[in-house]
């Protein structure tokens, strides 16, 4: 897939996507501390019927450190957006993940009009719970300062991400990305902080939610312990018509720990948004 991430320039920052496919457009968000290369399975499923285009979030993959523009991540929805209009792309579906969602519902506040369907995955789009704000945080106070991921915190990330299936049996992707984890340095390490911020201090979306009028759906993870099945559950209860999903022996990473599973679900939901 290398050969096909491309580059969009804002204010003098690169955003590198991947933009693979014909057919329907789908925007992906990816994870924090992830990048576009985590949507691989979906990407290689859907792009057989679909357009993918997905952007490495800034100080992600391939991806600059933020321009000063990009404050929140209401101004990251502002950019892609710009990225969608360089593209001509005028209307598309949005399947995020974690932060991926957070923005991606952003999106959909600022072109309502554009949006045809939106899938919400191990996410929360209200606000940051008081007790995991002050905790991440202090995880990204301490990440600026070493310009690094410090071991004992990379221990403590690990396992927020994965069920314990996946821990106890898929060795290869937990270790890939503890070793990730461990190349992040210097000015990426601090970039990446900040979009931290404005991940874990985004503003409140569930009234702006409660609003949406196109097919949502929202799935997570039944082991995920970084964006609990309660706040999908909460999600599910303000956005009409909405459909849940829970993915058995998966957390966060859902759709890279049950791909399969995961790749099914979408091309089920797309194929009744484009029937």
């Amino acid at each position: 897939m290398e050969s096909k991430m491309k580059t969009f320039s804002v204010d003098g920052q690169n955003m590198r996507y991947l933009d693979v496919g014909q057919g329907p457009v789908l925007v992906f968000g990816h994870s924090y501390l992830w990048d576009s290369d985590m949507w691989a399975p979906q990407v290689e499923y859907l792009s057989q019927h679909y357009r993918c285009i997905v952007p490495d979030l800034w100080a992600h993959g391939e991806s600059d450190i933020a321009p000063s523009s990009c404050r929140n991540l209401t101004d990251y929805a502002t950019q892609v957006l710009s990225l969608l209009d360089s593209l001509d792309v005028s209307d598309f579906s949005i399947v995020g993940l974690s932060v991926g969602g957070m923005w991606g519902s952003e999106l959909v506040v600022q072109a309502p009009q554009r949006v045809k369907s939106l899938v919400l995955m191990d996410t929360f789009v209200g606000l940051e719970p008081q007790v995991t704000h002050a905790k991440y945080f202090a995880m990204l106070d301490a990440v600026k300062a070493a310009q690094e991921i410090p071991q004992e915190l990379n221990k403590a990330i690990v396992p927020l991400f994965f069920a314990e299936d996946t821990l106890n049996t898929d060795t290869d992707l937990v270790k890939n990305f503890e070793q990730s984890l461990g190349d992040i340095q210097g000015e990426r390490a601090v970039g990446i902080a900040d979009v931290g911020r404005m991940v874990f201090g985004r503003r409140d979306l569930i009234e702006e939610v409660e609003k949406f009028a196109l097919p949502v759906l929202i799935a997570v993870g039944q082991q995920d312990k970084a964006r609990t099945p309660l706040e999908s559950y909460l999600m599910h209860d303000c956005i009409t018509g909405s459909e849940l999903v829970e993915i058995p022996s998966a957390g966060h990473i859902s759709n890279l720990e049950q791909p399969g599973m995961v790749n099914e679900m979408l091309e089920r939901f797309l194929g009744r948004v484009y029937q």
